[in-house]
């Protein structure tokens, strides 16, 4: 099954398009990603070959129908930004520990944190050789994005600042290391299918809407998945302290007037020594049955909700149903 596959498209005939464009950035990343050095070579192929759903090139390609999506310098702007979030990858498992990434192994497990760090880095080399060919205006927006990428991974790391709100905190955090390329892979699309700058920013703004509702979304299925289907073991975010919009509900209520002892042991419970599996699935079991889960996804749809009403002034039409769509995927895994 292709990425395209996965979204319901009404329209076969743009179905059938964007599958032969995903194929054709498909092969430019595996060429993107080859390297002369064989460990070097087995190590930038890794996430490549463990797949994964490829929403950000998808993205770019929605984006682009809305103007000339056959042009070159559409696949183009696909493969900067997909080799952008693979570069991001092993950065962000070094930094997370994580385990296991799209049901493989991560890469740090497998070659280290220091070659994972570098691996990372090759592939931002990579995205910056295509996105140079792109003109000026494209490493000017693509540097930017990187520079929110590492934001929001630094802001994540040092948490928020005495006094600071910790979900007003965690939302500029998702905004900055989620939302931002998501934004960015819609722009590239609509802007090298030369629409028209409005266009251009209607994308934007619900590419930044939908970025965060996807990973809110996310934050339900760490807790909600069984893991076969994501390839990340449920709770790793609570294991590793890496902070979720349930947990940070949860805290606030508990620390809140109307919060409960039942609320406040389920803090000390996550606050516990979680590295045994038994400890992990006690604190995921007793978090799934807090309503703040429920909040979290009623937090993903009503921004999913907030993205598509920025579409409101294009044009009707196969693209902007197909934008909708998209939107409803997203947030649709955490149901």
């Amino acid at each position: 099954m292709t990425p395209a596959d996965s979204l319901p498209l009404a329209d076969p005939v743009l179905a059938d398009l964007l599958t032969g464009r995903l194929a054709r950035v498909e092969e430019r990343l595996r060429d993107a990603v080859t390297q002369a050095d064989t460990l070097v070579d087995d190590a930038s192929r890794h996430l490549v070959n463990a797949g994964g759903k490829r929403l950000r090139p998808l993205l770019t390609l929605l984006a682009a129908e809305l103007g000339d999506g056959s042009r070159r310098e559409v696949i183009d702007a696909a493969v900067v930004v997909e080799l952008t979030h693979l570069a991001s990858l092993y950065h962000d498992d070094v930094m997370d520990s994580a385990p296991l990434r799209r049901g493989a192994p991560a890469a740090h497990e497998v070659w280290g944190n220091q070659v994972a760090i570098l691996t990372g880095d090759l592939l931002f080399a990579r995205a910056s050789l295509t996105v140079a060919g792109l003109g000026p205006e494209a490493v000017r927006i693509q540097a930017s994005t990187f520079e929110r990428l590492c934001l929001g991974q630094l802001h994540e790391t040092i948490g928020p600042r005495p006094g600071e709100n910790p979900i007003a905190h965690y939302r500029q955090v998702l905004a900055d290391k989620t939302a931002s390329l998501i934004a960015t892979s819609a722009r590239l699309g609509a802007m090298f299918a030369g629409c028209a700058p409005e266009v251009v920013s209607t994308v934007m703004r619900f590419g930044e809407k939908i970025g965060v509702a996807f990973q809110l979304a996310d934050d339900v299925i760490d807790l909600t998945s069984d893991g076969a289907t994501t390839g990340k073991t449920p709770g790793t975010d609570l294991r590793e302290r890496v902070p979720t919009m349930p947990v940070l509900l949860l805290r606030e209520l508990a620390a809140g007037p109307s919060g409960t002892a039942v609320d406040r042991d389920l803090v000390a419970l996550l606050d516990s020594d979680l590295s045994s599996d038994h400890a992990l699935a006690q604190g995921v079991a007793a978090l799934r049955r807090h309503d703040v889960v429920e909040r979290t996804r009623e937090q993903a749809a009503a921004l999913a909700h907030e993205a598509v009403a920025e579409l409101d002034p294009l044009p009707d039409g196969a693209a902007k149903d197909a934008l909708v769509s998209f939107a409803a995927t997203l947030v649709d895994r955490a149901s």
